[in-house]
This record gives structure tokens, sequence and C-alpha cells, in this order.
């Protein structure tokens, strides 16, 4: 495996912006994948959603580690030569430009794989590339919106959204899996795959859970903040010293230890509406209340060493301040233009060691070197 990771040796090119693109050809990169990552003059709108990460933006910071930045101008004729010749050997290219924009440079994915066989091309879209929303913009809250999700997430009073851009990163995470399965099947059949994955698809998977119950049971589940709508008791409850903590019981020998070592009321699962999940459900305000009254009256280290005694699995509500510090919080380290930026690693955790990641790239930083090298 030259280059000491599993993707050494491939070219990537992302004609991309935003999120859902970027965190894609990041995760190729990470793998070893040489990512070209094509901008405009003025560079990845992302760049500039905020300046928390030493004056450059958070997300751009995240999503686009270990690339090299290419400014080009697909629509002058001497850039748009330099972007064919660079995906005559390439193996993969991802684009997220507006529905057809692509294909109308000359860039459209039949085409390309017309052109040079072994390549993998993603599109990725709001809505795919049929129907009538398939014309529509579309950013992360207004798909959690139009695939339900928001309908499911916050208080009872009203819907939410999801703290952070889950549509975006879902169409990526599943775009970039996508790409490693078409690579294993290049390397049996010797032919690259057209794939496309859109923002609202990738939700939509994940709504199936909800899907499934409104057409089996005529509704959905509800907007239950901090409790689950189908297991009781699972939920948040308020601590003495003003912290909150969230149980989880999965099943009745979960909650008849809980009662005993943590209600200190072994004969609470024998009492109506205490008896089993279905029952605490139908009488979730007596049993919440009941837990609420007690767990009012503890203070985090004593609510604590009575979840840990009965093995009751518990969380406590902690805001980012918290997690900054929280004891499971891998880092990586990741140099910018600016200076290095701390976040945290990547989840998969492998048996040679932590991987060494890639520098944000400046714009246009590798332009020069890069129309030197595909000179024609």
């Amino acid at each position: 495996m030259a280059g000491g990771k599993p993707l050494s040796g491939l070219l990537v090119v992302a004609l991309e912006q935003a999120v859902a693109a970027p965190y894609c050809s990041s995760r190729l990169a990470d793998a070893g994948a040489r990512v070209i990552k094509i901008e405009r003059a003025e560079g990845d709108f992302a760049r500039f959603y905020d300046k928390a990460a030493n004056g450059l933006s958070s997300y751009f910071v995240w999503l686009n580690r270990g690339k090299e930045s290419l400014v080009l101008d697909i629509k002058k004729p001497e850039d748009s030569a330099l972007l064919s010749r660079i995906l005559a050997r390439a193996d993969v290219f991802i684009q997220n430009l507006a529905p057809g924009a692509a294909a109308r440079a000359g860039f459209g994915a039949e085409a390309l794989r017309a052109r040079n066989q072994r390549l993998v091309t993603v599109d990725i879209s709001g809505y795919g590339d049929e129907g009538p929303y398939a014309e529509m913009k579309a950013y992360d809250l207004l798909v959690q919106a139009e695939s339900g999700v928001c309908s499911i997430t916050g208080r009872p009073e009203g819907p939410g959204r999801i703290g952070v851009s889950a549509c975006d990163i879902a169409c990526g995470m599943y775009a970039y899996s996508g790409v490693l399965e078409a690579l294993l099947e290049r390397g049996i059949t010797g032919k690259g795959r057209g794939l496309k994955v859109s923002l609202f698809d990738g939700m939509a998977d994940w709504m199936s859970v909800p899907l499934i119950l409104h057409e089996g049971t005529g509704k959905g589940p509800a907007r239950t903040g901090l409790y689950h709508p189908q297991i009781c008791p699972y939920g948040a409850f308020a601590l003495a010293d003003g912290g909150q903590v969230l149980i989880a019981i999965q099943n009745e020998r979960e909650w008849a230890t809980f009662c005993a070592h943590v209600m200190l009321d072994a004969e609470l699962p024998k009492k109506p509406g205490f008896e089993s999940n279905v029952a605490r459900v139908q009488n979730r305000p007596g049993v919440d209340g009941a837990i609420a009254a007690l767990f009012g009256t503890l203070s985090r280290a004593e609510a604590e060493a009575r979840l840990r005694r009965a093995n009751t699995a518990y969380g406590f509500i902690n805001d980012v301040a918290a997690f900054a510090k929280h004891p499971a919080l891998r880092r990586v380290t990741v140099e910018t233009p600016n200076g290095p930026v701390s976040y945290a690693a990547p989840p998969a955790l492998r048996d040679d060691g932590p991987r060494a990641l890639g520098p944000v790239p400046a714009i246009g930083a590798h332009s020069d070197a890069i129309r030197a090298e595909f000179a024609p």
C-alpha cells in the first residue's frame, strides 16, 4: 500500500463548495487520495461563514484539510481545457454545482466517463435531478424542513432544527461510502461508476422509522424534547445542583434494578402504571413525576453514584463548553494558513495509530504548481 494510506495514488477532482461535497472529498483525502479542489477566484463561499478558527471559517477548516486548491474559471477555454486534462488522469470527480451547471460547462458525468472509463463520478444535489424539486435551491435547514425531520425535532410546543448540518453531513457520508464501493467495483471490472446523491435522500433514509410508524399507525413520532416517544423512563431530569441527567431504561430487568438501587423502592414495578413499558408510556406523567421528585433532591455526584450502582444507562446534558473538556473527546490538530486548529478527531480508530491529516489550503495555493504539472 503505497504511501501508507489505502487511497494513496488516487486522484480526486472536486468541483465543490459548502458542506456535502467537501465532506466526502475530505474523507478521501484523509485516506490518502490526492484531492484537487477547484475554486472560483473568490474561493469556496464556505471559507467565509465565520472567523472562529484563527480568523478562518470553522466549516472550511473542518472539511478541507489535506486538499490542494486550484483556482479556475471553467467558462474560460484555457481553464476548461486544463480541467479536462486533469480529469483525463483522475480516478474520482465530485461536483455539487447548481443542477445542470456541470453538464452545461462540458463536464457532465456521462460524457466524462465516456472519455475516461475508469472514472468514478459523483453528482451531489439537493433533491435529485428529476421531479418538481430538481431545480430547487437546497440548503441544510430547508431540507430538514422538507424531509419532515423538523416536525419530529424539538419540544411539544413547536418544531426545531437539528443543531448541526445533518442533511449536508449525511449526504457527504453516503457519497463517501458510495465512492469506496465504486472503487472496489472498479478493481474487479476495470470501469468506473456514476453516482448521484442528494441531501433529501440522505435524510429520507434517516427518516425511515418515522415514515414506517406513520404509515403503520397513522401518526408519526411526537415531538418530545429530551424524552423518547416510545420508551419510559427515557428522558432528562433536573438535579438539585442545577444540572440535568438523562436516563435510558431499555427493558424490565433494567427497570427493576433502577427502582431498587436508584429509586430505593423495589416494589415500584408492581404498582399499576409502573409494571411494563407500555403501561409506563401511558402513565408517563406519573412515572416521570416520581423520578423527577427523586432526582430533584440529588446532586450530580449523588445521582451518578446511584446510577452507576444500578448499572443504569445515563448521561449528563452538557453544553459545548463541557463537551470541549469531555474525557471521551479525542482531538486532532490541523495546520491552516493562520496557524494550527484543534477539533474532533476522525471517528474510526485504526490499529496502526492515528493518521496525519493534511493542512487546509489558502485560496489557489497550488494553482501554479498544478497548471505546470498538467500543462499541454
